[in-house]
């Protein structure tokens, strides 16, 4: 788990690490990249409900073909994620092999799964 202030100036972080854990995990490099740009989205859609103050919690879970991004922020009262048909989870589900979200009015999530594609 990696936990960093829920502002945009740290999001290079997570990217980073993502991308590593991706490399060591033998993914191609246009896949590193989209999972960069889904991670990086994700957190912007989470920074735009987070607390004042707030710190995004980044789970990552590695299997020997896939690589899960879960991250988590605090949200305001009544906040509310964009509607899955919004461009934000097209580009989301585009780069990556499923999305999801969950809020509870406390705190959203949303993970993000990357199949490693086969190798020939």
């Amino acid at each position: 788990m990696l936990t960093v202030p829920a502002d945009g100036g740290y999001l290079g972080v997570l990217r980073t690490a993502t991308a590593g854990l991706a490399a060591r995990l033998h993914f191609a490099l246009d896949e590193i990249e989209d999972l960069r740009i889904a991670v990086d989205e994700a957190c912007a859609m989470l920074l735009a409900i987070a607390t004042r103050d707030a710190e995004l919690e980044c789970r990552f879970s590695v299997t020997d073909d896939a690589l899960t991004v879960e991250v988590t922020v605090p949200t305001t009262s009544g906040a509310r994620l964009p509607a899955e048909s919004s461009f934000a989870w097209k580009v989301l589900t585009a780069l990556t092999t499923s999305a999801n979200a969950t809020a509870d009015g406390r705190q959203a999530t949303i993970t993000l799964l990357t199949r490693r594609a086969a190798e020939f």
